[in-house]
């Protein structure tokens, strides 16, 4: 054959495959009909459909109310039996890679004595001869009712050989035993740095608590992960959110080295999971996106959007930075970990770029900083900026009303009131408690209210922070009425909060979150109604499957992507 031949078939075959391309494409619906359908928006206002029509994109095409008229022969139809549909859930506030560390790794967050923590590390490391370091986390001295911190001593009775790093529930501090402190050079002329705190015995000497910023003297000598187990800890964390019903999620911290690890699985197909990134800092934010946010790569699944920033430490550690002394540690009001200045010199370098703030802030003496600096700087950088505060935890009722009128989201999780309210007792005098947890002061002030876990903090559990949410009650029904139960909210802006809400926080309305035409088909079907079911009934719902852009990618029948008839 010649060379002439070879070219003119192939002409033909071009030819006969551009007149395929230029004739109509076909259209191929999906309907996902006969549900109890509920999608909500940012404000609270509920609609109730029947059936929803996806396109061939994935997208929601259209929603009908029950006992419209549906399209006669859609090219795929799911029967939803009934169930439940929501829209999928968003959780605004998760640090992805840890989640997965914690999933493979030694996770004491279930033990309940200091005895049985012990008993789980020692056992942990018999059973990995050789790891060179045993490092876990979840370890909460207050659930212990230990009344004090743990020590190195007490760990180097269960692991006395290698060195141990056990980061605690709250992520704000690290418990080291002998063998780890001496890795790290740590002795009793160690300083703590800025921002942190070293916990010390008799003579000066660290007694093996490290707080906030000075956990880096410890961590610094860790093994860094390698590739492969990065990779193996991002599809664990993914497979955690999406049988939790989560799609989406602000992943708070994100380094270089977790954003190659999620471009590498998105590469080659395996990344379901929608993340908004915000980078660890400075470094890592202009080393991934450059001179500006990335935009969304891989279908809307990935984006490296703003700037994480920590301003104080946690409440269970005394490292919230709060205006009054510590209610059972006269003289300490926690660390502040920026001055004014290097906070609004960080904000200024994010925005200057048009990358997104996120501040973490819980203590009420952060949170006045955080909102005195973006009043000061709304000005300078106009427009639709989106200033986050993380957590908001302890507020001055003087400043809830500043959330909304300088236009500052709340990302904060219900589960923390839960989880921390005996602890903050302890902690704070009455006075210091008139602004926690205030979610509906912040909503009734203007202010846009985001929901998440925290997580590996906390459960990524959806339907228990509904419930915590609408009761402030943990799942016994403690304490009657609720905590400071003025503060409250609807199911419906709780169901915001987890959907419409985060994805307004993360710059991703208008894609997903509500279900609107022309947003990503995003949904859940699930086995109770939030707008209806009993508080107790609430925390028992579950997931039966998660749906992404139309496709099912998790199911309780097994993690499998949908047959072509349930496209």
């Amino acid at each position: 054959m010649t060379g002439r031949t070879v070219k003119f078939r192939h002409l033909v075959l071009s030819t006969a495959a551009l007149a395929a391309i230029a004739a109509p494409a076909a259209h191929a619906d999906t309907l996902v009909d006969n549900v109890d359908g509920i999608r909500v928006d940012a404000e609270g206002s509920v609609q109730r459909f029947g059936a929803m029509l996806i396109d061939d994109d994935g997208r929601v095409e259209k929603l009908y109310r029950r006992g419209a008229k549906l399209p006669k022969d859609p090219d795929y139809r799911v029967d939803g039996e009934g169930r439940v549909l929501l829209p999928s859930f968003i959780d605004g506030h998760v640090h992805v890679s840890r989640v997965g560390f914690n999933a493979i790794g030694l996770d004491l967050s279930g033990a309940n004595t200091m005895a049985e923590a012990l008993n789980r590390i020692a056992d942990y490391a018999r059973r990995n001869p050789n790891k060179p370091w045993i490092v876990g986390r979840g370890w909460n001295e207050v659930r212990w009712g230990l009344g004090r911190l743990p020590t190195a001593a007490e760990l180097d009775a269960a692991v006395p050989d290698r060195p141990v790093w056990l980061v605690r529930a709250d992520d704000h501090a690290g418990w080291a035993n002998s063998a780890a402190m001496e890795r790290a050079g740590i002795t009793a002329a160690t300083k703590a740095p800025d921002g942190g705190r070293i916990e010390r015995g008799s003579g000066g000497k660290p007694s093996g608590v490290f707080i906030d910023s000075a956990r880096q003297l410890v961590e610094a000598k860790l093994p860094a992960p390698l590739p492969e187990e990065r990779d193996v800890a991002f599809l664990q964390a993914q497979d955690v959110f999406l049988k939790r019903g989560i799609t989406a999620v602000a992943d708070m911290g994100t380094t270089l080295l977790d954003w190659q690890s999620m471009r590498r699985q998105a590469d080659i197909g395996r990344m379901q999971l929608r993340v908004v990134s915000y980078a660890h800092g400075v470094d890592d934010m202009v080393t991934i996106a450059g001179p500006g946010p990335t935009p969304w790569l891989y279908g809307d699944r990935l984006k490296l959007t703003g700037l994480k920033l920590y301003l104080d430490g946690a409440l269970g550690s005394r490292g919230a930075w709060l205006s009054a002394p510590y209610a059972d540690a006269p003289g300490d009001t926690g660390l502040q970990m920026l001055s004014g200045t290097q906070l609004r010199n960080l904000m200024s370098r994010a925005a200057m770029d048009d990358f997104q703030v996120a501040v973490h802030a819980i203590g009420d003496a952060a949170n006045a900083e955080v909102l005195d600096a973006v009043q000061e700087m709304k000005d300078n950088y106009p427009g639709d900026r989106r200033w986050r505060i993380e957590h908001a935890q302890i507020v001055q009722p003087s400043d809830l009303p500043r959330f909304g009128s300088l236009g500052v989201v709340a990302s904060m999780q219900p589960h923390h009131q839960v989880s921390d309210r005996v602890m903050a007792e302890t902690r704070l005098s009455p006075d210091g408690l008139a602004g926690a947890y205030a979610w509906r002061s912040i909503l009734v002030g203007g202010a846009r209210l985001a929901f998440g876990s925290d997580a590996p903090v906390e459960t990524p559990d959806v339907f228990e922070g509904l419930a915590d949410a609408i009761t402030r009650q943990d799942a016994n029904g403690e304490p009657f009425g609720g905590w400071q139960p003025q503060e409250a909210i609807s199911r419906e802006q709780a169901l915001a909060a987890y959907t419409a809400g985060a994805a307004y926080a993360m710059g991703a309305d208008g894609k997903f979150g509500t279900l609107a035409e022309g947003e990503w088909a995003d949904f859940v079907f699930v086995t109770v109604d939030p707008l209806l079911a009993a508080p107790a009934d609430l925390r028992q719902g579950r997931v039966l499957s998660t749906w992404i852009a139309g496709r099912k990618v998790w199911s309780v029948q097994g993690n499998v992507a949908a047959p072509a008839s349930e496209r």
